[in-house]
């Protein structure tokens, strides 16, 4: 008898206006999902039995719901709830801030589609407003806002280049507090109460990624406590994330600039986290800024 066909991954794009969504269904393309733009979520079943009965099973797909779907969204996370699909759903959000979500939108010159009669920016709030439950039950959320497309086409790579990943994935992120917190973070470490390197004028010029920078933090008082403490509750939640069938983790690690003690902290902890099995990178969001 031959082994049944596992079923293939099924990923859900949805976020904000702007945000990239277009982006990542063609990457998703070009890695071998099958794309549905603006679907129905009440046609999310049907989508997948079709494809099942013409490409087989095994064929990842991935369906792209906007704004404009309403009232759907209801029924989108009912269905992924009940995993009335029955296959392994994935619900990426795609995020930005406002101020970069109205420079795009007015880029390209086309309205919102909740705008109607006023502002720009009143669109955007109604669709936060819309899509609130959703993004705070999504999988994985990533925010553009400093993402070119490049960049994003990356991200989505990374994240769905191989769709029979199992370990999870763990993106640390370190980040200068002055440019703003990450906004798809899980988790948010502040390295602050670590002494500032860029005091020290031998080790002002380099970053975290030097070893002297990086010796000199490590070595501070509390620092190994912080790394000792705060791996295992990471290593702990993402056993908890993987039981309930999440594959993702961002956690973020800041700092003043994020240059030299964050950026230390990041590498750290990214190492300790792969010494334990987990698909950790590190990921330096502000390096460079300065």
């Amino acid at each position: 008898m031959s082994e049944q066909t596992p079923p293939g991954e099924l990923v859900v794009v949805t976020g904000m206006t702007g945000a990239g969504r277009s982006t990542a269904a063609k990457e998703l393309e070009d890695l071998g999902f099958y794309v549905v733009d603006n679907l129905p979520p009440s046609l999310l079943r049907d989508v997948v039995r079709l494809v099942d009965e013409s490409a087989g099973p095994g064929q990842a797909i991935a369906v792209v719901v906007d704004v404009r779907s309403g009232s759907f969204f209801q029924t989108l996370q009912a269905n992924l709830a009940q995993g009335a699909t029955g296959r392994n759903a994935t619900l990426l959000f795609l995020d930005a801030t406002d101020e970069v979500l109205v420079r795009r939108q007015e880029a390209v010159r086309r309205p919102h589609p909740l705008q109607g009669t006023g502002r720009l920016l009143d669109g955007l709030q109604r669709e936060r407003t819309v899509l609130a439950d959703l993004r705070s039950g999504a999988d994985l959320v990533i925010d553009t806002s400093g993402l070119n497309v490049h960049q994003l086409t990356r991200a989505i790579a990374d994240a769905f280049g191989k769709a029979d990943q199992v370990r999870l994935s763990v993106n640390v992120i370190s980040f200068g507090f002055k440019y703003g917190i990450p906004i798809d973070a899980d988790f948010v470490a502040d390295m602050r109460f670590l002494p500032n390197p860029h005091w020290i004028p031998e080790l002002r010029p380099g970053t975290g990624r030097n070893t002297e920078v990086s010796d000199y933090v490590l070595s501070r008082p509390g620092a190994e406590e912080f790394l000792d403490g705060y791996v295992p509750v990471l290593a702990g939640v993402a056993e908890g994330y993987l039981r309930e069938g999440k594959r993702f983790m961002r956690v973020a690690i800041g700092c003043t600039g994020g240059k030299h003690r964050s950026v230390a902290m990041t590498e750290e902890i990214t190492r300790r986290l792969c010494e334990q099995g987990y698909d950790a990178r590190p990921v330096h969001r502000d390096l460079g800024r300065e």
